[in-house]
């Protein structure tokens, strides 16, 4: 009998959140840059009857669901049932991406569990069909499979790889609560209410940035559409910005749909500086440091 499979899955930064109008199945069209950065959660599946049964220990466990609707089960479960077989597996969560923290950790753990049931189990399942179920889960899963860098269209689902010239080296601070996702999606809408939104589109300065590797002509390209929002439901993310601005980032800005702010360092000296200024700043809970682009999810 198998003993288990582990994955490991990284976190995401979104370096361009583009955000269009709200359509008719109440989703939005992005134009979504994902970036890969070193925080990991580690997936573990094990045989077990019955299942699936989720665990998961580490950082802000207490705060992750461990009944059905946790996305590390319902890729167990669509996995099974596309395969016509029971979903009779043990799912353990070592937890260290931030949760509700709008760096994909969630997302993580359904990729995680999908590629490890898929070893477990022998599937065999392609690339293709993974990434699918992938996007039937949620909108960053199928990127938390993919890892590096990738453009996200439609509702950030169907991604196209890009080319990373180099290294990008990232702060984070982990603000004391949660923002979920679909709130900040409503307070978008509120806030965008009469006027004209444009169709998302990537930044071609973004973009080239990104493909040379070139940190201070990224820093001068991120963006994201829903850093209004989520400083209009917590605005308290100022001060974090405004501290990391101070410390001497290049860069400061919501990640996704928050809370999670992000802080582009010119290398790691300058990130480690970063980071220490706003461990003593009261802005924030916890301060990470991490690097990027990284692999997606990968069997240890």
């Amino acid at each position: 009998m198998s003993t288990g499979v582990t994955v490991r899955v990284p976190a995401k930064v979104n370096v361009q959140l583009a955000v269009g109008a709200a359509r008719p199945d109440g989703f939005h069209d992005l134009a979504n840059v994902f970036l890969a950065v070193g925080l990991y959660d580690e997936v573990t599946a094990t045989p077990s009857p019955g299942g699936p049964r989720v665990t998961c220990a580490g950082a802000d466990a207490g705060q992750v669901p461990l009944d059905g609707t946790n996305l590390a089960a319902r890729a167990a479960v669509a996995l099974a049932e596309r395969y016509g077989r029971p979903a009779d597996v043990d799912l353990h969560i070592a937890k260290d991406i931030p949760v509700a923290g709008g760096m994909a950790g969630g997302s993580a753990d359904g990729a995680g569990a999908l590629l490890a049931c898929d070893a477990l189990w022998g599937t065999g399942a392609s690339r293709e069909e993974l990434l699918g179920i992938c996007a039937d889960l949620g909108s960053d899963v199928p990127f938390s499979l993919a890892g590096g860098a990738a453009l996200g269209t439609g509702r950030g689902e169907r991604l196209t790889e890009l080319e990373v010239g180099g290294t990008f080296h990232w702060v984070f601070a982990m603000a004391p609560r949660g923002l979920s996702t679909p709130a900040v999606f409503r307070e978008f809408d509120r806030l965008s209410e009469g006027r004209d939104i444009p169709a998302p589109t990537a930044s071609q300065d973004l973009l080239a940035a990104l493909a040379k590797g070139d940190a201070d002509a990224l820093a001068a390209a991120v963006s994201n559409d829903l850093q209004p929002a989520a400083l209009s439901l917590f605005p308290e993310l100022a001060h974090t910005l405004a501290a990391g601005r101070a410390a001497g980032a290049l860069a400061c800005l919501v990640s996704g749909s928050g809370p999670t702010t992000a802080f582009l360092a010119r290398d790691a000296d300058a990130a480690e500086s970063i980071a220490a200024a706003l461990r003593t700043s009261d802005t924030c809970r916890t301060v990470r440091t991490a690097a990027g682009p990284v692999p997606g999810a990968t069997v240890l």
